[in-house]
């Protein structure tokens, strides 16, 4: 077993190759769609349409897939890449402005493969990742806690940085947390 790639039951978990972006893409849209209710958004959703180029090309970048047999199931990603503001707070992007910082987009897990330790795997693979690539210095991510798990799940691999939840059940419910690098 290699440093970015694991068995977890009948999953691989590991690096995503060329072959597995349709999968993986679908993992996303569907996420989007079926999960979150909004749909595909051109502002938010760019790394999707390329993520040979958002992910596989560049060098400090990442896809991790897990896959049961053929079928792409979860996904998680690393870029180099800050919080902007807006829709973040300032200070927040200034915290983590420099280029010292990855940030992990597109931890899903198709409904039907949840609790199998997928998602926690991956991270797991991506923070070695982040951890062993030169420049980088922290791992940030946020999340919207409305989506079922994604809090209790962030809490118990990640440390909060800030709440940004203002009480109104119509928009996004952020929290912004770090993951420790374990150098």
């Amino acid at each position: 077993m290699n440093q970015h790639h694991r068995e977890v039951g009948p999953y691989e978990v590991r690096q995503a190759r060329k072959e597995d972006l349709p999968g993986a893409r679908s993992v996303m849209l569907d996420t989007f769609y079926q999960e979150f209710g909004y749909g595909y958004r051109p502002e938010w959703h760019g790394d999707v349409v390329d993520l040979e180029g958002s992910y596989l090309r560049p060098r400090r970048h990442a896809l991790f897939v897990a896959t049961k047999g053929d079928e792409v199931v979860a996904t998680t990603g690393v870029r180099a890449q800050a919080p902007s503001s807006p829709p973040h707070p300032a200070w927040l992007a200034d915290r983590y402005a420099g280029g010292g910082t990855a940030q992990l987009f597109r931890v899903y897990v198709r409904p039907e493969h949840r609790r199998c330790g997928l998602a926690r795997a991956l991270v797991d693979l991506a923070t070695a990742f982040v951890a062993q690539t030169p420049g980088y210095q922290s791992l940030y991510l946020h999340t919207d806690t409305r989506i079922a798990g994604a809090e209790p799940f962030w809490r118990s691999v990640a440390t909060e940085v800030h709440d940004a939840r203002d009480g109104d059940p119509f928009s996004f419910q952020t929290v912004h947390f770090e993951i420790p690098l374990g150098r």
